[in-house]
């Protein structure tokens, strides 16, 4: 078992190495071979592995060496696998795998196959160290690697500036969350003196009422670990202040689209905050802040959503609003809850991005929703794996959406908190607002007229078959995965978690929520329903009614069209100031006083003085005499004086 465990984790390693090997050499089918096999074999493992291991209720653990041996530190690299990480390998390796077939006809004709395919393996490697780590540095290191890669894909058409600009932006903001991330494992480390999960779990009670002394000021030890460890997860899980890097991710080729925002990068974050459920049940502040950042979260990029006209960042500000979600239950107890729409949401987000593809692919590369229109006959099997895409995230009842939206709003109403009814509030309205713009984007891209030229509805045409198959597989766990796992992972009696979840029996929320009124019950699918018929009013009935609001409301319509302004407020307060700041360094510090001082000002003085020795070359042997019987007088006193 332990060998077939490091298979499944190091085989995309494989096959990145390989790719990048070898890849422009033996050319662009071995790389796609290479790194789709190996990453079906991971697979085919990771779910084996499931079934052994996580539905037998049994864990594994592995040492595979020492890492780092000191004095006061010592961590080992290994493997951790129990019911969550299994879950977590499972739902990576699945879509990876389906992203890596997408790509094979996607990037087909692109120059840099090899180089692209070799970098989808090596981002999925780093999140399966990142999902199996037993400690916190292992963590880190898969974290880091993660972002490392969403840098390399989110700009791998270097040639573009947009591009290039999208993917330094997403690595700068994520930079500032991971320094939370950082300090908080230093924090852990000197209250435990241990980065080991079960070491400094094992000990979390006999600490939970130790101070600590940041920045001069004395916090609860355990709620200041838990936020500055939170702010790493609101880096990579695009909560509200640091989101704006995922819609701009859009530059990247469509796959990466998927494999950053459906199950791998932005549920880091995620997977983090249910890790460490054993600290956050001890820092009950800590879990209010994550679920009031989730709510909020999930309406902010709810209403942006609605006006927006690129097809992929539509899909992407509703990851945003549906990784709010998750936070609203974990900051609850409610993680196993998280972990069910983590599952459910990788499926259908993952089938919408790549859905959104194959339009974009029929379209001659067009992500424009008002430059499309009456396409569905064209590409029926990719219009209707965008229904079901759709329908699934809005929560329509009985596809997977439906039940792990379910349970996070009946979470929300059953924590009895303020919070949580807040919570809960505000993911009724994001409900209504997903079926909306989910409606709108579904109607504006296949029914209707077309608004596309001619030249692009000439050459309309369906995705090849090597595109279509992961999406069939896709709408498969899109509409069954919800019904399929709902008992296994939320269910009122399960033990599936095991001891990789931990909540105190006063925080106890998934087997209340089983008993919360039926209208709490329906009202996401109410709410839904709302949502789709105001869709259809707008865009099917009255056409002209969202122009005419646009035109009313201008300043609403405005504010969220700009997103908010969070980018407008960002380079106004960060960025144009630090390019000023950057400017007086380099104008007044670097080239008037570093370099006026230092060589400009040696090369000056040496100009200087060599022209003023240059003027005694006169070529006049007798000024040459006068020279040397001054220079013999000089050195003749200076002997006498001495």
């Amino acid at each position: 078992m332990e060998i077939l465990a490091i298979i499944a984790v190091f085989s995309p390693l494989l096959g990145f190495l390989g790719a990048g090997t070898f890849g422009e050499k033996l050319g662009d089918r071995f790389s796609q071979i290479v790194t789709c096999g190996l990453m079906g074999l991971s697979t085919l493992l990771s779910i084996y592995l499931f079934y052994k291991l996580a539905l037998g209720e049994r864990t594994l653990s592995i040492e595979l060496f020492t890492w780092i041996q000191v004095e006061f530190l010592q961590v080992s690299w290994g493997l951790q696998l129990d019911s969550l990480s299994l879950v977590m390998m499972g739902v990576v390796t699945i879509v990876s795998l389906m992203v890596h077939l997408y790509s094979v006809g996607y990037m087909d004709g692109d120059q840099g196959v090899p180089r692209f395919m070799g970098y989808l393996s090596l981002f999925t490697f780093f999140m399966l160290i990142l999902v199996t780590a037993p400690n916190l540095l292992q963590m880190f290191f898969g974290w880091e690697g993660v972002g490392l890669c969403s840098y390399l894909l989110i700009g791998f058409w270097y040639n573009r500036e947009s591009a290039n600009e999208a993917a330094i932006k997403a690595f700068l903001v994520n930079r500032i969350g991971d320094i939370g991330f950082v300090l908080g494992i230093l924090t852990i480390f000197v209250m435990f003196g241990t980065l080991d999960f079960t070491a400094f779990f094992d000990i979390l009670e006999q600490h939970q009422t130790d101070s600590f002394r940041f920045f001069g000021v004395e916090f609860h030890a355990l709620t200041l670990a838990s936020m500055l460890l939170f702010i790493g997860a609101m880096g990579k899980s695009a909560q509200i202040g640091l989101h704006t890097w995922l819609p701009d991710a859009m530059e990247g080729p469509t796959p990466v689209s998927a494999l950053i925002h459906a199950a791998t990068m932005v549920t880091a974050g995620v997977f983090m905050v249910v890790r460490l459920s054993p600290l956050l049940e001890y820092a009950p502040f800590a879990r209010e802040f994550i679920t009031l950042t989730g709510g909020v979260t999930a309406l902010m990029a709810a209403t942006i959503a609605c006006v927006q006209n690129d097809i992929k960042r539509i899909i992407a500000y509703s990851t945003c609003s549906q990784l709010g979600y998750m936070f609203m239950a974990a900051g609850l107890s409610g993680y196993s809850a998280s972990m069910f729409h983590l599952t459910t949401h990788a499926f259908f987000k993952a089938l919408l991005f790549l859905g959104a593809g194959s339009v974009i692919h029929a379209m001659s590369d067009e992500q424009d929703i008002q430059k499309m229109g009456g396409i569905w006959k064209f590409i029926p099997v990719t219009y209707t794996v965008m229904w079901i895409g759709s329908l699934a995230l809005m929560g329509f009842p009985f596809f997977s959406g439906f039940y792990s939206k379910d349970i996070i709003l009946e979470v929300d109403w059953a924590s009895g908190l303020p919070i949580g009814k807040l919570a809960f509030y505000f993911g009724l309205t994001a409900a209504i607002l997903t079926a909306f713009y989910s409606v709108r984007l579904i109607l504006l891209t296949f029914h209707g007229k077309s608004r596309a030229d001619d030249t692009v509805m000439g050459h309309i045409h369906e995705s090849p078959l090597v595109m279509l198959l992961p999406l069939v597989v896709l709408a498969i766990g899109s509409v069954f995965a919800g019904y399929s796992l709902d008992k296994l992972f939320v269910g009122e009696e399960t033990t599936f978690w095991g001891n990789a979840i931990f909540v105190l029996p006063q925080d106890e929320v998934i087997s209340k929520a089983h008993h919360v009124l039926p209208w709490v019950h329906w009202s996401p699918a109410i709410m839904g329903f709302i949502g789709m018929i105001i869709g259809y009013v707008f865009y099917e009935r009255l056409k002209e009614l969202p122009a005419q609001l646009s035109r009313s409301f201008k300043g609403i319509y405005l504010f969220l069209y700009h997103k908010w302004y969070f980018d407008e407020l960002y380079d106004k307060l960060f960025v144009n100031s630090s390019l000023k700041l950057g400017k007086v360094l380099w104008e007044e510090g670097d080239q008037e006083i570093i370099d006026g001082l230092g060589p400009n000002g040696f090369s000056t003085v040496a100009y200087v003085g060599g022209g003023l020795l240059s003027r005694l070359q006169t070529g006049y042997i007798y000024h040459y005499a006068f020279g040397m019987f001054i220079g013999i007088v000089f050195i003749v006193g200076w002997y006498f004086w001495l």
